[in-house]
């Protein structure tokens, strides 16, 4: 599969046996929406929900940081999800939160996965099927491993801020990035990581919620200050958004990409680590 395919595309598919169809969608604590209610009220045909919120490290005090991989085997397997599975996933987030479960299937091994361009919202735009209540698949053995190299560390991002060796790409909101909006959680300094760069998120795609072409996205990642030449580190506030910057580098085949998975609910907890605010 191409990592991003299409609503036409999925139509034809549906009913393959080796494909699955995962609702990956994930609200921001607090939010009036709950995603399992939503997916069970209506989701694409044959789609099993991935509850993210589940797929934590419980013993982790930083939130939402990634499961054990034992656990992510165990959870993909209840799912149906496995060896010689096509994936694919959608949400109808605006954090667009299916990025974080393709970047955590990566991280764990997973080959064949995309992300349904325009999610949900598009396949229901275009009058195409849905169907509610839950749907199950029959267990499949996912053999897992954890590729280290695609995530970052905060020792690993202090020395980064010495070195310069990584670049930093920030997905969260401007005025989150330059401290001219404070932080939602309690006790948190606001700005960013000395040397990273701002790259909202939201600027990836286009009015209707599909991703900007790979030239548009080429040109976000440039215009941000970014060197598409050199290694790349994103973060955002809680290792969600982050994902979708990764996706973007994946899409225009910058693979040299790793994830800040405390990102700045760790950062910026600790009053020890170095924090900027402004533009640069």
């Amino acid at each position: 599969m191409e990592p991003l395919v299409t609503t036409a595309w999925l139509a034809k598919e549906l009913g393959a046996s080796d494909l699955r169809i995962v609702d990956a969608t994930k609200f921001l604590p607090g939010s009036e929406r709950n995603a399992r209610a939503d997916y069970e009220a209506g989701h694409i045909p044959g789609a099993v929900f991935m509850d993210l919120a589940e797929l934590v490290d419980p013993n982790d005090p930083i939130d939402n940081m990634a499961p054990k991989a034992e656990k992510f085997a165990s959870r993909m397997q209840s799912l149906g999800l496995g060896d010689g599975s096509r994936i694919v996933l959608y949400d109808d987030s605006p954090l667009k939160s299916a990025t974080r479960a393709w970047w955590l299937l990566k991280l764990f091994g997973a080959h064949d996965v995309a992300l349904l361009d325009g999610g949900i919202a598009k396949w229901k735009a275009e009058g195409r099927p849905v169907e509610q209540g839950n749907h199950s698949l029959r267990h499949r053995h996912f053999t897992v491993w954890r590729d280290a190299n695609v995530v970052r560390t905060k020792d690993q991002m202090l020395a980064n801020v010495a070195s310069g060796a990584e670049q930093v790409a920030d997905a969260r909101p401007a005025a989150r990035f330059t401290g001219e909006e404070a932080e939602v959680r309690p006790g948190m300094a606001s700005g960013h990581i000395p040397g990273s760069r701002s790259l909202p998120h939201s600027t990836l795609f286009n009015a209707d919620g599909t991703w900007k072409s790979t030239d548009e996205l080429r040109a976000a990642f440039i215009s941000s200050g970014i060197d598409l030449d050199k290694p790349l580190v994103t973060t955002c506030g809680s290792g969600m958004t982050a994902a979708v910057l990764a996706f973007a580098a994946h899409l225009i085949g910058k693979e040299d990409v790793a994830l800040y998975d405390g990102s700045w609910t760790e950062w910026g907890a600790d009053p020890d680590t170095p924090k900027a605010t402004g533009a640069a």
